[in-house]
């Protein structure tokens, strides 16, 4: 998309939602004209009708035309007229918050706000902060029936909780209705620039994006591993011509889950980066030093905000060091060991219920809980390279303006030397460094054998 293409895309964006809160606000003057000429008065009068136009009569705009991102999200769904003022209720105090501040009206009875209108003030934030209370006074005002059937919208199992587009932040003790609800700030980017953005590395994310310059040809593992990896292959480019097409949801479990084992460096988190830049798909590695905590609870948290983030995304989640949450269980020996049972049991069913590619990566297959290994689909082993493939690694990885040694040196090394690709990346580095020191772009056997000296030292083994 171009400059003046976003310039156009900017502008629909902008009327569209202009005339959804223009309607909205239309909606909020008349259900606040009918509140305060029903309520009673000081002398406790009330008046005998409301006047003003219905609030559930105002007719909502006519996106059945509009090209914005937001008109199109709308038909999409096939949102009512309850579901849009709601949404366009959460977008408001990202893009007009003082919309909003006629809820800070003072009731003069009390001395303070209005209960009935929710709202919370934040601690940045200066403007109000809409809560489910807020969005069953605008919509249903104080009809119970009205406000019971509402409820449904803030089900979990509503598409907008179910796609991440709302969230609701519930406080213990406090009742539900005081719960804050907010749009998420991907979709503020979508309804505002027309596209979603890519979630930032922080402690509600704590998860990072892997990407890689590499191709798939660039890949060296031996041919079982090959073999393997074109099964999963195969399901990322059929899997849902499987379910939906060949009605296979019934009896399948959604998603597949991939354990990647084998010793550092022999191509796991760059396969997982691989798949994902083949098949066009966001790869998110899971940093579990922000997950796994020793409190109690804190790692299905920590857990579910990946999760709750990647739901309905297709992203391929990728766990390194998975035997850190998805190690074998304990025995039970106190009430922390029985928490910690539940928790991995938790994670169990949550990695079920994923509906796209999770790829758990481990030193060690045998580190791994036996409860997760049976519901994977498949299990990689990536094996330290054998000399034929450790050749490749070696030629590939030398840049193209250096002269490697001759070749018979290359083979010579590559018979001798047992290494993984990683581990062979870094002596061409040091060997390459050695040669540019000498103002020479040649580098001799010597560097590299030099560079496999320090290697070796690093794993506390010598030549």
């Amino acid at each position: 998309m171009n400059i003046q293409q976003e310039i156009v895309k900017a502008a629909e964006n902008a009327y569209s939602l202009d005339q959804e809160m223009e309607w909205f606000m239309q909606v909020v003057n008349a259900r606040l004209q009918h509140y305060f000429e029903a309520s009673p008065d000081e002398n406790g009068n009330t008046a005998a009708t409301a006047n003003g136009a219905d609030p559930a009569a105002i007719p909502a705009p006519d996106l059945g035309n509009d090209a914005s991102v937001y008109a199109q999200f709308v038909r999409h769904y096939n949102f009512t007229r309850e579901e849009r003022l709601l949404l366009v209720l959460t977008i408001i105090p990202h893009i007009q918050p003082q919309l909003l501040d006629v809820f800070f009206t003072t009731n003069k009875n009390i001395g303070r706000g209005f209960t009935e209108f929710g709202g919370i003030k934040g601690t940045r934030h200066g403007g109000f902060i809409p809560t489910i209370e807020t969005a069953l006074f605008i919509i249903g005002g104080t009809d119970l029936a009205m406000r019971f059937m509402l409820s449904a919208f803030f089900e979990p199992e509503h598409v907008f909780y179910s796609h991440n587009i709302l969230s609701i932040d519930t406080t213990a003790g406090e009742p539900y209705p005081s719960s804050v609800i907010s749009l998420s700030h991907e979709y503020v980017d979508f309804f505002t620039q027309g596209k979603l953005s890519k979630p930032q590395f922080s402690t509600d994310f704590p998860a990072r994006r892997l990407t890689t310059n590499l191709e798939w040809t660039d890949l060296v593992v031996d041919e079982f591993t090959t073999k393997q990896l074109d099964e999963l292959r195969i399901w990322l480019q059929h899997g849902q011509t499987l379910y939906q097409e060949w009605g296979m949801s019934r009896t399948l479990k959604p998603g597949y889950k991939a354990l990647f084992f084998g010793p550092p460096g022999t191509g796991k988190t760059l396969t997982a980066a691989l798949l994902g830049k083949m098949f066009g798909l966001d790869v998110y590695r899971i940093d579990l030093s922000m997950v796994v905590s020793k409190y109690i609870g804190e790692t299905e948290k920590n857990l579910e905000k990946v999760f709750a983030r990647a739901e309905n995304k297709n992203w391929i989640l990728f766990f390194d060091e998975a035997d850190a949450l998805f190690g074998k269980r304990t025995n039970v020996s106190d009430a922390h060991d029985r928490y910690a049972n539940q928790e991995i049991s938790y994670l169990l069913q949550r990695l079920e219920d994923y509906p796209g590619l999770v790829i758990l990566a481990s030193n060690m297959r045998n580190n791994m809980d036996e409860a997760f290994v049976r519901r994977l689909q498949a299990i990689i082993h990536f094996p330290k390279p054998q000399p034929r493939e450790r050749l490749r690694l070696w030629n590939g990885a030398f840049s193209t303006s250096s002269v490697p040694p001759p070749v018979s040196a290359m083979e010579k090394i590559a018979q001798q030397y047992e290494l993984s690709g990683g581990s062979i990346i870094n002596v061409v580095q040091y060997a390459s460094l050695m040669a540019l020191n000498r103002s020479t772009k040649e580098i001799t056997a010597e560097d590299l054998v030099e560079g496999i000296r320090k290697e070796f030292r690093k794993e506390g083994k010598t030549l």
